[in-house]
C-alpha cells in the first residue's frame, strides 16, 4: 500500500536544509561579498528539481491493464531467461510483457519496471524514468552545491580570523597550536546548525553521487534495477551450484543496443513493435 510518509519526510528535509541556508549561510556569505549568482544557484537547482520531482510523482510509469497489454506485449522480445512468454500475473490477470514486473506497493504491473521509489511515492517505469534521472542528478547537484558554498563560508571565516596562526591553553594549562580537531570543535560551537547542515549534505552528496553513478551505468547498458538485481543470481557461482548441472543458465543482456540507442530509449520508451522491437 502506498504511503506519503517518505514523500513528506523528503519535503521536510528540503525545507529544513534550505531554511538554514537562507536564514544563516546566505546572509553571512553576502556579508563576505560572495557572488550573488553563486549564492542563487541552489535555488535554481531546487526549482528544477521540484519540477521533475512532481513529474516523477504524478506521471503514470507504464501501468499495464487488460485494455493496453497488447501494445506492451509487442514492445520487447522475451529473453527466455529472465522473462518468459505467456506468464500471467495472478493479481492483475494480464499476460506479463517482457521487462515488466508487478509492484506489490502500487498493486499494478508496470512496463519496464525499475523500482518503487518511496521518496516520490510512485513506481519508476518506462514513462517516468527520464524524469527520475533528471530529478536524481539535480538533487545530487543541490547537495554538492550547498556543501561547497557552506564549506567555502567556513573556510573564509577561518582565514579571516587568522585562527590557524593562534594557540590555545588546555585544562592542564599547557599551550598548544590550533589543530584541526580544535578548529572543528570551535566552528561547531560557533555555528552549530551550519556545521550540522554541512555534515548532512556532504553525506547526502556522497550517497546520491554513488547512486547516480549506478543509475547512469544502468541507463548506458539498458538495464533496470530489477533486471540488474535478478541478473546477479545467474552470475553468482553459489546460486548456480544449487541448480542441476543440466539447468545451468547463462544470462546475457539482449536489450542493450549501444550507448546512444540505450539513452535514447530512456527518453522515448517503446510501447509497440512498430516503434521499436528488441531482438
Amino acid at each position: 500500500m502506498r504511503s506519503c510518509l517518505f514523500l513528506v519526510l523528503h519535503l521536510a528535509l528540503q525545507v529544513a536544509v534550505y531554511g538554514e541556508y537562507t536564514w544563516e549561510v546566505f546572509g553571512y556569505c553576502r556579508e563576505l561579498e560572495f557572488s550573488i549568482h553563486y549564492l542563487l544557484l541552489p535555488y535554481l537547482l531546487l526549482a528544477v528539481n521540484m519540477g521533475f520531482f512532481i513529474q516523477c510523482s504524478v506521471t503514470n510509469p507504464g501501468t499495464i491493464t487488460q485494455s493496453n497489454q497488447e501494445s506492451f506485449l509487442k514492445a520487447y522480445a522475451y529473453d527466455g531467461v529472465m522473462f518468459q512468454k505467456s506468464t500471467m500475473c495472478p493479481t492483475c490477470n494480464v499476460e506479463k510483457p517482457a521487462r515488466s514486473k508487478h509492484c506489490s506497493v502500487c498493486n499494478n504491473c508496470v512496463h519496464r519496471f525499475d523500482h518503487h521509489c518511496v521518496w516520490v511515492n510512485n513506481c519508476i517505469g518506462a514513462f517516468n524514468t527520464r524524469y527520475f534521472l533528471v530529478y536524481l542528478f539535480t538533487l545530487t547537484a543541490m547537495a554538492a552545491n550547498l556543501a561547497i558554498i557552506t564549506a567555502a563560508f567556513l573556510i573564509q571565516v577561518v582565514l579571516l580570523s587568522n585562527m590557524m596562526l593562534g594557540s590555545y591553553i588546555d585544562d592542564q594549562g599547557q599551550e598548544h597550536a590550533v589543530e584541526i580537531l580544535f578548529l572543528s570543535q570551535h566552528l561547531f560551537l560557533t555555528f552549530p546548525r551550519i556545521v550540522f547542515m554541512l555534515g548532512f549534505v556532504i553525506v547526502l552528496w556522497l550517497v546520491l553521487g554513488a547512486y547516480c553513478c549506478f543509475t547512469l551505468y544502468l541507463a548506458l547498458t539498458n538495464q533496470t534495477s530489477n533486471e540488474w538485481y535478478k541478473s546477479r543470481r545467474y552470475e553468482c557461482s553459489c546460486c548456480q551450484a544449487l541448480q542441476p548441472h543440466d539447468r545451468h543458465i547463462v544470462y546475457r543482456n539482449v536489450y542493450s543496443q549501444g550507448v546512444w540507442v540505450n539513452l535514447k530509449e530512456i527518453f522515448k520508451p517503446p510501447t509497440s513493435s512498430e516503434e521499436k522491437k528488441k531482438t
